[in-house]
């Protein structure tokens, strides 16, 4: 996907949100964020909707040292939907009128504003997804937007650390592990060494080119909520093979 596609799903995913939770009870539990309920996950994304958008707007080139925004919050509750509409509005007006290939601050490996609008698309359709498994409701991603949140997890996992502590601990003797997708394209091979972790550039195809250690298959929009945790790797979706205490190292610490 390329970043016009991922402003477009940006809105689409916030409309979705916002669909979802409008005429929810706003107190229901949101099992997958523990503690919160839909409206504390409804004011959680318009936040960072704001704040990212903010940092476009200032087009940031180091780390910012304040996370400081006026967040314009309803005065009730009810309101948050409503407000979560208008802060995605806000973004992409701010898209529009930024070069999202300019050259940007950001903690991940793309050092663009192009990084920032990707982000906020993952962010907003994992909690998406948070919504309607609250409300007994199966997400559907479309495949795609599934496999390029695979790539985008995967490729910026390794730079987490500062706010997934638990990812400083993805450590191995050389060890691999590959995620693959069973319904089409989509191939990721993780090496762990003694000093960290990242993607492996790697020709994978229907033959293998490399045997990783362990290895996770299932399909696109599977792998990404259970690489965000919203899925048991246990479960029937998955073909789990070859060294599991390495694919428990994995889960236990790749929270994000």
């Amino acid at each position: 996907m390329n970043p016009a596609q991922h402003t477009a799903a940006v809105a689409a995913e916030a409309a979705g949100f916002v669909a979802t939770v409008k005429a929810a009870d706003l107190s229901a539990p949101v099992p997958t964020c523990p503690g919160w309920t839909l409206a504390d996950l409804t004011r959680h994304v318009g936040s960072v909707h704001r704040w990212f958008t903010e940092l476009l707007r200032q087009r940031v080139q180091q780390p910012p040292t304040s996370r400081d925004v006026d967040l314009r919050l309803p005065k009730e509750r009810a309101g948050l939907p409503d407000w979560l509409a208008v802060s995605a509005a806000e973004a992409a007006e701010v898209f529009a009128a930024t070069d999202l290939d300019a050259p940007m601050w950001a903690w991940g490996v793309d050092q663009h504003a192009r990084f920032w609008v990707r982000r906020m698309l993952f962010e907003t359709l994992v909690h998406r997804a948070d919504a309607e498994l609250a409300l007994g409701i199966t997400p559907h991603i479309e495949r795609p937007l599934a496999v390029d949140g695979v790539d985008e997890f995967l490729t910026n996992l390794p730079f987490a650390s500062s706010f997934a502590p638990l990812t400083a601990q993805l450590r191995a003797p050389d060890r691999t592990i590959r995620f693959s997708c069973t319904d089409g394209d989509g191939d990721w091979l993780v090496g762990l060494r003694p000093d960290g972790f990242a993607l492996i550039a790697d020709d994978a195809d229907d033959s293998g080119a490399r045997a990783a250690d362990a290895a996770v298959r299932g399909t696109a929009e599977d792998l990404l909520l259970l690489l965000y945790g919203r899925l048991d790797r246990r479960g029937d979706a998955f073909d789990l093979r070859g060294d599991q205490d390495l694919l428990t190292l994995w889960f236990t610490h790749s929270a994000f």
